[in-house]
């Protein structure tokens, strides 16, 4: 799959094709449903199939100093597009200047001339254009205009309502990954390289992996039964720390991951980091000593969860 990123031109064997589009962090079931209808509709014509998305979300540009929230980079959406069957992803840098466009304008330059759409897919709730302006509506008649089609799919429904990547932030953050999962498809992953620490762990026995968090949403701190997957592809079992680890001085936020039966040197790569279930909260503890047992508890109860998950 081509990922054009930067403002670049679109490759030519992409032009003419069916766009989803929207922002797709997290890319869960609502998302996949829209980038899915694009997907066989551009099947069914033989056009190319694209996913049209913004960096940096444009909450970060209109409130820079909102806390992360971020449920994927930009790298796992590239993935994931391609492993849904699309032959393109465009990344659209979201500035002051894309801001100010209007309605009719982000068309134009966009849809129309940088990408040669045949047709557009969105949800109901997409807005584009300078404050928001254009509605899927509009959407529809600018295409018209324009020469290509819009079409709108449904929002995607459980029972506690519409999948949202607003409802996914806020089970992570209340420490129920599971129920995040099941409205991702998948568990929630968080990449990152692996840096070298203060190797507590490894003084206890537990040598970790550790990785800073960047601009994902911070889940619920604690101790987290993990599968981790290797710049290999091997998946191994692991449990995290995620947190400022309570015990230690000056408090650090990170993701601390023991990789269960596995020895290796993992510094400077890539590790992806999926969180299976939620252990217990962060705590300080009276020592090392309890330090290390709890750590072995924590491990036998990630042990007893990831195995039949």
């Amino acid at each position: 799959m081509a990922l054009v990123t930067g403002g670049a031109p679109l490759p030519l064997s992409l032009r003419g094709g069916i766009v989803a589009l929207g922002n797709f962090d997290g890319f869960h079931a609502g998302h996949q449903a829209v980038v899915g209808t694009a997907r066989d509709w551009a099947l069914r014509l033989g056009r190319p199939a694209l996913v049209a998305s913004f960096d940096p979300h444009p909450a970060r540009l209109f409130q820079p100093d909102v806390p992360p929230f971020a449920l994927s980079t930009i790298n796992q959406r590239a993935w994931w597009f391609a492993d849904f069957g699309m032959d393109g992803a465009v990344i659209i840098p979201f500035d002051r200047s894309l801001a100010a466009l209007s309605a009719e304008d982000f068309v134009t330059e966009w849809l129309v001339t940088r990408l040669g759409v045949a047709g557009v897919v969105t949800g109901g709730d997409f807005t584009f254009g300078k404050g928001r302006s254009g509605s899927v509506t509009d959407l529809e008649r600018l295409g018209l205009a324009q020469g290509f089609a819009a079409r709108v799919v449904e929002p995607v429904t459980d029972s506690g309502g519409t999948i949202s990547s607003t409802r996914v932030r806020a089970l992570l953050r209340d420490g129920r990954p599971g129920m995040a999962a099941e409205m991702l498809t998948r568990p929630f992953t968080i990449t990152g390289t692996v840096e070298h620490g203060a190797k507590l762990g490894r003084t206890l026995g537990f040598p970790t992996a550790n990785m800073r968090l960047g601009d994902y949403v911070r889940p619920a701190y604690g101790v987290y039964a993990v599968r981790v997957r290797l710049p290999s592809g091997e998946r191994v079992d692991g449990v995290a720390n995620l947190g400022i680890r309570p015990m230690i001085e000056p408090p650090e936020e990170l993701l601390e991951t023991w990789l269960m039966d596995w020895e290796g040197d993992l510094y400077g790569q890539e590790l992806a980091v999926e969180l299976i279930a939620y252990l217990r909260p962060e705590m300080k503890l009276d020592g090392l000593d309890a330090l290390k047992a709890q750590i072995a508890a924590d491990a036998d109860a990630a042990r007893a969860l990831l195995k039949g998950a």
